[in-house]
């Protein structure tokens, strides 16, 4: 399992769409000007959770996206498994034992189970549920490194130049 900002992303998506679900589905748009992510990688990453069978997908007016099933029955390990797909370099070659590579792959594959089974336990509803109580929105980040949309502080400048020739002449 990788932690990555693709998963990282698609779990605050996710809890975003999940409060809003009684609404109807819910438009990547909306998610994107909430979360202050860009929509194309909103497109990819609900691209692969719709093949996942995470979601589902209404086109047209009022269209969006939806849980495919009750947020009970989502795991976060399931939406990070469905956004990170296997990569083949990481992969163990036949010549790893001589550098003491498949020594330490042990305890790599341990700490991953222990991750993997700890976010089985995590439901998608225990987290829309704590979102609730801590006071049902989202909270915004304003990270100035979070998406696309983020905004960098603007400065006021202030000239003290003439704004005319007539005004320069009696300065």
């Amino acid at each position: 399992m990788r932690l990555s900002t693709k998963s990282r992303f698609a779990v605050t998506a996710m809890i975003d769409m999940g409060l809003r679900q009684n609404q109807g589905p819910v438009s990547l748009a909306a998610i994107s000007k909430r979360q202050h992510i860009s929509i194309s990688y909103l497109e990819q990453i609900f691209s692969k959770m719709r093949e996942h069978g995470l979601v589902e997908s209404t086109r047209g007016p009022g269209g969006g996206y939806s849980l495919s099933r009750d947020a009970n029955h989502i795991s976060v390990a399931q939406i990070i498994n469905a956004v990170n797909s296997p990569d083949p370099l990481e992969e163990v070659s036949g010549e790893g034992g001589q550098n003491g590579y498949v020594a330490a792959e042990e305890l790599w594959t341990h700490l991953n189970q222990k991750m993997d089974d700890h976010m089985q336990s995590i439901s998608l509803h225990s987290l829309i549920a704590a979102q609730i109580s801590k006071g049902g929105e989202v909270p915004a980040n304003n990270s100035p490194k979070r998406g696309v949309f983020a905004k960098k502080p603007q400065t006021t400048v202030t000239r003290k130049i003439p704004n005319s020739v007539f005004a320069l002449g009696n300065a």
